[in-house]
């Protein structure tokens, strides 16, 4: 018999690094709570098909269970998921695939490939190994690689600084989230477990190109939106210097317009038509307010609907945005500056630097360069 490829624990680092595109053969309820960033789901057997073979396996034992899913999995069902695995080993000729464990869902479906004339690598240890192999990779490089920390008021642009930096992790580009009460993407967040992953996989890479020079993250509460960073970050986040991000208040409010009000708008019109974009558009805005009504207060609440409404309107008659200015500017004014004043008095002796988009980005360069 052909002994068939595995991939083992000292291969893991290769695979994430590369990029490697993976087949996770778990049911597609298993995928949803955590993968990994290049991970397709193709799996053996389907939620359904998963949960009456568990239940075997409880009433009768292994070798019940194990007929049960070959009766379910046949025929022409089975030749459509054997196909699937084909097109995507031949579309991706240096990928490997996993299950939960390594066990016998992944040498099954590697069994079958196999068979169909096609020797794929199995991961050893399956989904749990690499999970815990990237958790101990996160908690290692978090604590190992300096960090600086690029602060400031909301609509600075910290995310461009970011952009602008040779090693930075977009945590809220991870989270596809953008860490307000107002920042909801209409494409959803990944769960906690994917957002640690492909976190941990970003640091892999930053690891593997240099152990010495800072990390470039953006100051972050514990949550990003519905995602909680995990504690080793927080700690990082904690105590690394910061460099506070200084930009004009007009600035700022032409930078929310953009983020919040212009592509949050075409996005929703997109996803749902022009009437009903902009109808699900005001929505958005509309919760975001209700949800920050006890920190914002009753009468800031009201006028921010009534400006909310006015520039809503002035926008449906005319396409004119001047409304939806008074209505960044009352909101950054009532609610973020306070909060984040708040915030920042409790920072002030991790600030270490002070400056405009380009001149952070060149202290942050020539702090890297003092460490190499």
């Amino acid at each position: 018999m052909t002994t068939l490829p595995t991939i083992d624990e000292r291969g893991f680092t290769d695979l994430f690094l590369n990029g490697t595109p993976l087949i996770d053969v778990r049911a597609p309820v298993e995928f949803l709570d955590g993968a990994f960033p290049t991970s397709h789901n193709l799996p053996l057997m389907n939620n359904e098909e998963r949960h009456a073979v568990g239940k075997r396996y409880k009433d009768n034992g292994q070798d019940a269970a194990i007929a049960l899913g070959h009766k379910l999995v046949s025929g022409e069902l089975k030749q459509a998921r054997i196909d699937a695995w084909r097109e995507f080993a031949t579309t991706h000729p240096n990928g490997a695939l996993y299950c939960f464990r390594g066990g016998l869902r992944s040498r099954t479906s590697q069994q079958w490939l196999s068979d169909a004339g096609v020797n794929y690598p199995l991961i050893e240890g399956g989904y749990k190994a690499l999970r815990r192999f990237l958790i101990e990779t996160l908690d290692h490089w978090v604590s190992r690689l300096p960090a600086v920390v690029v602060g400031g008021r909301t609509g600075t642009g910290k995310t461009r600084v970011l952009n602008a930096c040779d090693r930075a992790i977009d945590l809220e580009g991870l989270a596809n989230h953008r860490g307000s009460s107002f920042g909801a993407m209409l494409s959803g967040q990944p769960s906690n477990i994917d957002f640690e992953n492909a976190l941990a996989v970003e640091y892999l890479k930053l690891a593997t190109d240099s152990s010495e020079r800072s990390v470039v993250l953006e100051d972050e509460a514990r949550m990003i939106g519905r995602v909680s960073l995990p504690q080793v970050l927080r700690n990082r986040l904690g105590s690394s210097p910061i460099a506070l991000l200084d930009v004009p208040f007009e600035e700022r409010v032409q930078n929310v317009l953009e983020d919040y009000v212009i592509d949050l708008s075409a996005d929703y019109q997109q996803r749902d038509g022009q009437d009903e974009g902009l109808k699900s558009f005001y929505a958005h805005h509309e919760n975001a307010v209700q949800r920050v009504q006890k920190r914002l207060g009753g009468d800031n609440t009201k006028q921010a609907l009534r400006l909310l409404e006015n520039a809503h309107l002035k926008m449906n008659d005319s396409g004119d945005d001047t409304g939806f200015r008074h209505y960044i500017a009352f909101l950054l004014q009532r609610y973020y500056d306070p909060m984040y004043d708040y915030q920042i008095s409790h920072k002030q002796s991790r600030i270490q630097f002070q400056g405009n988009a380009d001149d952070i980005v060149d202290w942050i360069a020539h702090q890297d360069l003092s460490n190499v």
